[in-house]
């Protein structure tokens, strides 16, 4: 009697403990999600911002092998950010602290994927206007 009671308890532990694991924030997926939208967001706008430049400009085809460059740079650069988060989130920390880093690199994220296609653009700028 007294093992099936505590074979209940264990079993109704488990089903608690899995319980709270699939209502909590899974946090690596959540970075997994961010990177690979960043990621086709960041290579869109590189195709885009640099082929519209560089077909009113008539440079020549360095810059191509510029976009592809950056896009081969990122990839890993992601990867490592998933990493990264996988470690963070098994890693015990709160739920609290959890969000307040997630968000940090949210951002920071976005930014770069924002952002570097218009400073790789202004780079072919100041090199074309230099040569």
């Amino acid at each position: 009697m007294v093992a099936a009671a505590s074979r209940k308890t264990v079993s109704k532990r488990r089903d608690d403990r899995s319980l709270r694991a699939s209502s909590a924030v899974q946090w690596e997926k959540k970075m997994s999600n961010n990177c690979a939208t960043a990621l086709l967001v960041y290579t869109m706008m590189q195709i885009f911002f640099v082929l519209s430049f560089i077909q009113t400009k008539g440079m020549s085809i360095a810059p191509y092998f510029g976009l592809v460059l950056l896009v081969a740079v990122i990839v890993p650069f992601c990867r490592k950010y998933e990493k990264r988060w996988q470690d963070i989130a098994n890693s015990g920390l709160s739920e609290q602290s959890l969000a307040a880093r997630f968000r940090k690199d949210q951002i920071t994220l976005w930014i770069l994927a924002l952002g570097l296609p218009f400073v790789f653009v202004g780079i072919i700028k100041v090199i074309g206007a230099i040569f």
